[in-house]
């Protein structure tokens, strides 16, 4: 049986085809594939880079706009990135592969609370999103809370994110999933954390029903590619291997090791985080285990803590103190003195400081 043969094209206008083939097939490189009529053509059709091109006399259509994708921009047409063709169509030139721009962290205390009802809105694969930080910090990072309500087989696709750090926390539940040269299906359990480093291929598989996790992502807004070339499971591969200088790093609750934290009166279970990413980021699970509370600093750029269990009383200098219970959320600008207080027996709260290995110190 014949396998249909189906190709589309981009229609754009044009005034006279001896001005506008010259441009689209010397300067931007397309292949001219047919033409017609042979005694006055007016139609021209072009291919090259991805793209299809019709160019045709009289089309009642503007004259349109393209995006050419190279990993060299400087020698594409001497280095102009944006070009306009004797029809009138604007031609973008940008880099084929997205770079991370980290923008400058604009500095706030602020607590996001559970009770405040912020709207879920519907994300990728169907997911619920809350936004934890509402400013981002001025696009430094993203702190999501994220649930799949129903649970159940995830509609997701192999991918990566073109990011500088992000982290994945299962919070409740269970979600299975697939990363590139981890083997099989893995299981994150409540209590468990990855870090997904940049660009490596994962992909979503299942989730219980009562399915929530927290995701951190640096810069806020990153790019997310779908790679239909890669299938996942692919194998181990080498368990050294880095990702743009991070290790991918699988932090499992029940193999912890608990240990003093940097605020006395709590331990913690150090995720590995900070060593996998060569101090870009740590991530810490600080439980209260009794005693005075001091105040600290820290003089990390982005401090960021989810309280996952418990309540506590956040104090912080010139503040509003603030009662917190599980699903609230806080950041603490660098330098500001801050206290936590009235802690229950059962609090516990994820910490994330970047970068992860930045100084803290104790007040009197």
């Amino acid at each position: 049986m014949t396998q249909t043969k189906i190709l589309a094209e981009v229609v754009l206008p044009t005034n006279d085809l001896r001005d506008d083939l010259p441009f689209f097939t010397e300067t931007l490189g397309l292949r001219l594939d047919t033409i017609f009529p042979a005694d006055d053509p007016a139609t021209a059709s072009l291919s090259g880079h991805g793209l299809r091109v019709r160019l045709e006399r009289g089309a009642k259509t503007p004259p349109g706009r393209l995006r050419i994708l190279t990993d060299d921009v400087v020698k594409f047409a001497d280095g102009q990135t944006h070009l306009i063709a004797p029809n009138g169509t604007q031609i973008d030139l940008v880099l084929l592969t997205p770079t991370v721009v980290q923008p400058q962290t604009q500095h706030e205390f602020a607590v996001r609370t559970l009770r405040d009802q912020a709207p879920w809105v519907i994300g990728r694969a169907g997911m619920h999103y809350r936004d934890l930080i509402p400013s981002r910090l001025g696009g430094s990072i993203i702190a999501s809370h994220i649930r799949i309500p129903d649970g159940g087989p995830v509609p997701d696709m192999v991918h990566y994110h073109t990011v500088g750090f992000q982290l994945i926390y299962c919070y409740k539940g269970w979600v299975d999933v697939l990363y590139e040269d981890q083997g099989d299906i893995m299981r994150l359990n409540a209590g468990d954390c990855v870090i997904q480093p940049p660009e490596i291929r994962h992909r979503v598989c299942h989730a219980s029903p009562d399915i929530e996790v927290l995701e951190l992502g640096v810069p806020a807004e990153h790019i997310t590619t779908i790679d239909h070339d890669m299938t996942l499971p692919n194998g181990v591969g080498d368990p050294n291997r880095e990702w743009q200088g991070q290790r991918f790093v699988n932090h499992v609750r029940d193999k912890a090791v608990w240990e003093p934290f940097r605020i006395p009166g709590f331990s913690c279970r150090d995720t590995g985080i900070n060593t996998g990413t060569k101090g870009v980021a740590g991530i810490q699970i600080a439980k209260h285990v009794g005693g005075e509370v001091p105040g600290t600093r820290h003089f990390a750029d982005i401090h960021f803590s989810f309280v996952l269990s418990g309540t506590m009383t956040l104090t912080a200098d010139k503040q509003q103190s603030c009662d917190l219970e599980a699903g609230d959320a806080f950041v603490i600008p660098p330098g500001l003195a801050t206290r936590y207080s009235n802690c229950s027996e059962d609090l516990e709260i994820l910490e994330a400081t970047l970068r992860g290995d930045a100084r803290s110190e104790t007040l009197s």
